[in-house]
């Protein structure tokens, strides 16, 4: 007899709730045929006395369960329990069941090895003005390190600088300095850090005490015993020092410092404590803002070009840039491109009605020396592209896909930050045009010489490349590589050579491309605090995490992961993060497809031609009035809710977001099974980001099309049971309920869905208003960025008439009857194709290239 068995708050993990009094839920489920049998289940647990008592839950009658929008195994049953607790103290805790009173108990972590669950209880309030002392955090803090208090730009957090001290470079070589910190609360409840999981990438570790990396960390967070987080950043970048964090033998933190610098200088971390992860990492971010400002000459040439730049950019821009589908040609038509096989793949899309508004040439269009084992010794020779591949040259080609494809607004191309993967070849156009150097490099694929252009001629390099790519047709460029600069052996290349061509590049791209650049491999600690950090500049479109890589199976859950992790840091950058292309027409395409969405990001496909899943592509996008294709990215970006949970836990990855304004927006969750195995979980809507306990709200699946019931923040209710196989995924979306009394149909409950056919299609709505017109009518009027199928929640429409009771507008014009049904998966829903009605109604785009939908209907309703 097999049964399972989850619950809220769940075993395993660590949940933070703000209320001492809370409903505990368990769900079991059970093969049917002992569906009746007398079950039962009890919660096994201690708090601070270290005691371990018994409490048996209550079933939950079968009217009354957890919404949930997931298809259960038919051959079995759904069994809740529950149980009130209070608790002033942190709570562990493990499950057992029985089917009856007769038979013994089997205990949940021998059936199932999943580990105790802890519960803490973290209210918010407000400092009290008593400031704790670092070493009261910080056991054994090292009392040669200069402590400082700093002042916190974030509530509700308190905020430390830690300096130590390390030797000057002699010559080429560095100085270093391992220096110990000390143990975060004397040993942490739970760890999350983010390393250089490559020496261009960030990647998330995590665990439990003692603490322990495999490589060096740039932030760390230990979350102590009381709900309480300490996070640490290392700052690099200034002055030419690098701060890292490692772990020592004993789970101590260490300090890892290379100063590239011909002075003595110092290693610098700032320290933040708080109630919240969100709010102490703000802490510590905003305060490494201050300081790389502060280390910069406010009044420098590239500060002032920069600032003239910036304000010459205009919002609309942005909106083109990020906004549209876009296509690599990087996994889609291999490694040796030619113009013809990119012709044939624009002409591919265009004859599947793939609408994409951007085209990245990515790497192999150049012209290469091929000298070498690989491409990491591979040269450039000259800015025309490679000659037999492109007998025309670069601008004709650019000239014949925009002649062809109007549709295509953009065309940028690849190329690294020095030139190439193994930078300047000596033997072409390039070396004889422009001053070169030979530097050493040492990295795992990058070992020996490579010559790059000397420091007095990089900004003019970039401009003259750059020039040539314009007038080639040519409007953006992907800049790879970037993270080659901290490969140089030498101190003094690094220290000459980082900034300026860090920031040249900057200028350039510009000047010539105003916000078209995508900056890759570039999360190199003196990148993130050099060139990403500050405010004085656009935000720049930087890639969030390792490549998409489409032939390894194990990648893709950790792809998503790793995004999700990186963006909690990534966030607080002047940066919009990229989460890579993929391919549609693959097994994990909608996995990435529902992860893209909900980024925040850029949406670029790299599929073969003639391989596209059109479904997915329709999803992710819709058409304007003008006939452009875009995305629905949410105003926040997507990331973890859970900061402390491993890739290895067997736990629903959820990727939180939220669209429009704070209060009355619309919180997103993504849930993702990252494991090998179906999981079960119970997910209370206070995981949505956003949601509050004033607001309420109903949710839907994007997968399902069901809607829940009504929901409220700290009700029994507001749990949702969420069931996932094997890399299965959704998006819940939490709607904001407006509610209306009626005379005859008593209270009726509405929300503005979006666009409800897209994954993200609630960041379809541009602005809704909704309200009770003295005729007794509703009005709910709705400005939607796209056309497609605008769902709206009514709880009374089964009850209702369309054509009695409803009357619907475009751009002031009723609309086709049949353009207006109840939608197929929920009967509470309100289905209006505008894209349809639109299309019949033979309507044109107005100045503003929104459309406008206007929604009456009667509540007092027969």
């Amino acid at each position: 007899m097999e049964a399972k068995i989850s619950s809220y708050p769940p075993l395993g993990q660590v949940t933070q709730l703000k209320d001492k009094t809370f409903q505990f839920l368990a769900l079991l489920e059970v093969e049917e045929d002992f569906a009746d049998d007398s079950w039962e289940v009890a919660i096994w647990h201690s708090s601070a006395d270290g005691n371990w008592t018994e409490k048996l839950l209550s079933p939950v009658p079968g009217s009354d369960p957890p919404p949930s929008h997931q298809v259960t195994n038919p051959s079995n049953a759904i069994l809740y329990f529950s149980a009130s607790f209070f608790i002033s103290s942190p709570l562990t805790f493990t499950l057992k069941f029985r089917n009856s009173r007769n038979q013994p108990w089997r205990w949940l972590s021998e059936a199932s090895g999943i580990a105790d669950g802890i519960v803490l209880i973290n209210p918010e309030k407000p400092l009290d003005g008593k400031r704790d002392d670092l070493s009261d955090i910080i056991r054994g803090l090292n009392p040669d390190l200069k402590v400082k208090v700093a002042a916190s730009q974030t509530p509700g957090t308190q905020l430390w600088t830690v300096n130590a001290n390390v030797g000057r470079a002699e010559g080429d070589h560095s100085a270093y300095a391992d220096v110990e910190l000390g143990n975060p609360w004397g040993g942490a409840l739970r760890y999350f850090a983010l390393v250089r999981h490559g020496s261009p990438w960030l990647g998330p570790r995590h665990g439990s005490s003692p603490f322990s990396l495999d490589k060096d960390a740039i932030m760390c967070s230990f979350l102590s015993d009381q709900g309480k987080h300490l996070v640490l950043l290392g700052v690099s970048g200034v002055d030419y020092v690098m701060t890292l964090f490692r772990s020592s033998d004993s789970g101590s933190v260490q300090l890892h410092i290379r100063n590239d610098s011909e002075v003595e200088s110092e290693g610098l971390v700032l320290v933040a404590v708080g109630d919240k992860f969100e709010s102490a990492i703000a802490a510590v971010m905003y305060h490494a803002r201050t300081v790389t400002l502060a280390a910069r000459n406010g009044d420098s040439e590239v500060t002032r070009e920069l600032q003239s730049l910036s304000e010459d950019i205009k919002p609309e821009w942005y909106e083109n840039w990020y906004d549209g589908l876009g296509y690599c040609t990087w996994n889609a038509l291999g490694q040796r491109l030619t113009d013809e096989k990119i012709l044939h793949a624009v002409e591919s899309l265009a004859e599947d009605r793939i609408n994409i508004s951007s085209l990245i040439i990515d790497d192999n269009w150049q012209d290469i020396d091929y000298e070498g084992q690989d491409q990491y010794q591979y040269g450039w020779k000259g800015f025309e592209a490679e000659p037999t591949a492109f007998p025309s040259g670069l601008r004709d080609t650019v000239s014949r896909i925009r002649s062809k494809h109007p549709s295509i607004q953009h065309v940028a191309v690849w190329h690294a930050l020095l030139g190439y993967w193994g930078g300047i070849s000596n033997n072409g156009d390039l070396a004889k045009t422009y001053k070169t150097v030979q530097i050493d490099r040492n990295d795992s694929n990058l070992k020996g010489p490579i010559t790059v252009i000397a420091k007095e001629d990089v900004g003019k390099f970039y401009d003259d490349f750059y020039r040539f790519l314009s007038n080639c047709g040519i409007d953006g460029v992907k800049t790879d590589v970037q993270y080659m600069v901290d490969t140089w052996v030498s101190a003094k290349h690094r220290r000459e050579l980082t900034e300026t061509y860090l920031d040249s590049w900057m200028l350039s791209s510009l000047r010539h491309f105003s916000i078209k650049t995508i900056s890759c491999m570039s999360q190199a600690p003196q990148l993130l605090f050099h060139q990403q950090l500050p405010r004085n500049r656009p935000a720049l479109l930087v890639r969030n995490s390792d490549d998409f890589y489409p032939n390894v199976p194990d990648s893709h859950p950790w792809h998503l992961f790793a995004n999700a992790h990186n963006t909690l840091l990534t966030q607080h950058l002047n940066v919009l993060p990229d989460w890579d292309m993929f391919q549609t027409d693959h097994e994990f395409a909608g996995f990435h497809a529902a992860a893209r969405c909900l980024s925040g990001g850029p949406i670029y496909i790299t599929d073969a031609p003639g391989k596209h899943n059109r479904e997915i592509i329709k999803q992710m996008t819709g058409p304007t009035p003008r006939g452009k294709t875009v995305i629905f990215r949410p105003s926040v970006l997507g990331k973890s809710v859970d900061p402390y949970t491993s890739y290895d836990e067997p736990v629903i990855l959820k990727i939180g977001s939220y669209h429009g304004r704070a209060v009355t927006g619309i919180p997103m969750l993504g849930v993702f099974n990252i494991s090998k195995q179906p999981l079960r979980e119970l997910i209370s809507i206070s995981r949505f980001p956003g949601v509050l306990p004033s607001i309420t709200y109903v949710v839907r699946s994007h997968r399902s099309g069901t809607v829940s019931p009504v929901l409220q923040l700290g009700f029994p209710t507001s749990i949702l049971t969420v069931s996932l196989g094997v890399r299965g995924y959704d998006i819940l979306t939490a709607f904001p309920v407006a509610q209306f009394d009626s005379e005859t149909n008593g209270r009726i409950f509405v929300a503005n869905m979006g666009l409800v056919e897209k994954m993200t299609g609630a960041a379809a709505i541009f602005a809704d208003q909704s309200e009770l017109l003295h005729t007794g009518k509703v009005f709910l009027d709705t400005r939607l960025k796209a056309l497609g199928v605008l769902g709206v929640y009514i709880s009374s429409l089964p009850d209702m008439s369309i054509q009695r009771d409803f009357m619907v507008t475009i751009q002031g014009q009723p609309i086709p009857p049949h353009t207006v049904t109840v939608n197929a998966s929920d009967p509470h829903v309100l289905s209006v194709d505008v894209e349809t009605a639109w299309k019949e109604m033979g309507l044109e785009a107005g100045w503003s290239n929104e459309v406008e939908v206007k929604v009456y209907f009667d509540i007092e309703h027969p």
